[in-house]
């Protein structure tokens, strides 16, 4: 388990974003962020705009949607704390991108390698990295195969930063719990 990375979790407007850029606000400064959305519409224009507005300015910003270990190792250099915003558009990003395979099983452990080399350096920087993601699997199964793959992939790298994440927070309409702290004491309050 990494103490150093923090998981954070939910729906389409949970609150999970608005959470981890308290989480950052409130941890070692200055604050790095590493943005994974590309715009390729309106809509996505709106939402980045959004969350541009919500985070104060003077947070450094990296965008990343590709290679995100590499802007981690330059965002770690400056910052002290590290949001990683977020997983779920970056396990999209790499799955569609021309590096990844044509092959669904390959596509699958490029993927896995790629954010098993994120999380390697995310640790390897010491510094606090709060990420968040998406749980896209709890709602009707997609239609498309494209789209079941794509909700595949995304549970499995979820569960791949939750067993290194030393904390692990799940939004859920605009309640955020420590399902960590949770799972590790059997439900009991501490």
């Amino acid at each position: 388990m990494a103490n150093n990375i923090i998981l954070i979790t939910g729906g389409a407007r949970s609150g999970k974003s608005s959470f981890a850029e308290q989480c950052a606000a409130a941890g070692p400064q200055p604050v790095a962020y590493i943005a994974t959305a590309q715009i390729h519409d309106e809509e996505m224009e709106e939402r980045v705009k959004l969350h541009q507005q919500r985070r104060p300015v003077h947070w450094l910003t990296w965008e990343a949607p590709y290679n995100a270990h590499e802007a981690l190792i330059e965002a770690a250099k400056e910052g002290e704390t590290i949001l990683f915003d977020c997983l779920t558009l970056y396990t999209a990003n790499l799955m569609l991108s021309p590096a990844a395979p044509a092959d669904k099983k390959d596509r699958f452990h490029y993927v896995c390698d790629q954010i098993e080399t994120l999380l390697t350096t995310a640790v390897a920087t010491g510094k606090r990295v709060i990420f968040v993601t998406n749980e896209v699997g709890m709602g009707i199964v997609p239609a498309n195969p494209m789209a079941r793959e794509y909700r595949d992939l995304a549970g499995i790298v979820n569960q791949q930063v939750a067993a290194i994440a030393g904390e692990v927070y799940l939004s859920v309409c605009g309640i955020t719990v420590d399902i960590k702290r949770l799972a590790s004491n059997g439900g009991e309050k501490n």
